[in-house]
């Protein structure tokens, strides 16, 4: 710091205030310090600088289903917004939502040096194990559909199915299926919801409704099912099942999207290798993390969260979707 400080001109308390964010530092110092720490190639002491601040920067995680798409990525996003505040993340993974899976995580956690937690609860079970839990450190939880609590943040899964729907119904298709995610899956009702009140509001009745597991062969078993008589197009709940039930269509002698539209949900990054390239719904995993991480350091640092706590997905429109058929 010594080095850092000789170079920039300035004493080694103002180095530190520089480091530490501290609001009474001049943007022209701020400036000159940043160009020493660069062209020095300064690194700061974590353990030091914890003793001064008083403070771990560390987070803890628990991922519920971290094998799924959503919650893997979500930590991903998470991460990133930690690393680019120079925050570290010591994540507990589970593939049982189960209540005492959970509270053994929390606990495990609560064993170590940390200042805040995330939670990613995407089920149901999950969830309940937090409500009105008392935990020593500040708490934010990533659910969608409890986005009126305080401490919950959450993609908008209901805008990203009307937006679906929106773009089916403009390209005139008037009955639209729904293959839906698992019923204990927060982000399934609130995608499934969103597709029924999307029709309501534009008065148009709902297609037939089924039920996956979000796996490419759910997706499959469904296509082989569904009844494409009355159906020009579907909304799938994921990618996943959305690239099962294209094959299952296309065995069957269906043409997608000259046959029978299909969005999906997700935007993974093979989505747009799919034959024919999804349309799908993109959810912005990266702002997930980045707000779950503003929400939690806004409450270590005993500070009011005055920003949104829902991010908004966006639709991604590719060769799956096309204008009604003509019969």
């Amino acid at each position: 710091m010594e080095d850092v400080a000789l170079a920039a001109g300035v004493s080694h308390q103002t180095v530190s205030r520089v480091l530490n964010n501290h609001p009474h530092v001049s943007e022209r110092t701020k400036k000159s310090v940043i160009a020493a720490i660069d062209k020095l190639g300064y690194r700061r002491n974590a353990s030091a600088r914890s003793l001064a601040t008083r403070s771990s920067r560390i987070i803890g995680a628990v991922i519920v289903e971290l094998g799924q798409y959503g919650p893997s990525n979500t930590l991903l996003g998470l991460q990133q917004a930690a690393l680019e505040d120079d925050y570290i993340v010591n994540v507990v993974g589970l593939t049982s939502p189960g209540s005492t899976a959970v509270r053994e995580s929390l606990d495990h956690l609560l064993g170590h040096p940390l200042d805040g937690i995330i939670v990613v609860a995407p089920v149901d079970s999950a969830l309940d194990t937090l409500k009105d839990l008392k935990l020593p450190v500040p708490l934010v939880i990533i659910a969608s559909g409890s986005t009126q609590e305080p401490n919950t943040v959450s993609v908008d899964q209901s805008l990203g199915a009307r937006l679906a729907v929106r773009h089916l119904i403009k390209e005139g298709h008037e009955t639209i299926a729904h293959l839906s995610g698992p019923p204990d899956w927060i982000d399934a009702r609130q995608r499934r919801d969103g597709w029924a009140r999307e029709l309501a509001a534009l008065q148009s009745a709902p297609g037939q409704l089924l039920e996956g597991d979000w796996s490419s062969e759910s997706g499959y078993q469904r296509g082989l099912e569904i009844d494409v008589s009355s159906t020009s197009a579907i909304f799938v709940a994921n990618d996943q099942m959305a690239l099962g039930l294209m094959r299952a269509l296309h065995e069957r002698g269906l043409n997608v999207p000259g046959d029978i539209s299909v969005v999906g949900f997700d935007d993974q990054p093979e989505s747009s290798y799919f034959y024919p390239p999804l349309t799908t719904v993109r959810q912005d995993f990266h702002g997930l993390g980045r707000l779950s991480l503003d929400l939690l350091v806004s409450k270590i640092e005993g500070q009011e969260f005055t920003g949104s706590t829902l991010v908004a997905p966006a639709l991604v429109i590719r060769d799956s979707t096309g204008p009604r058929p003509q019969k």
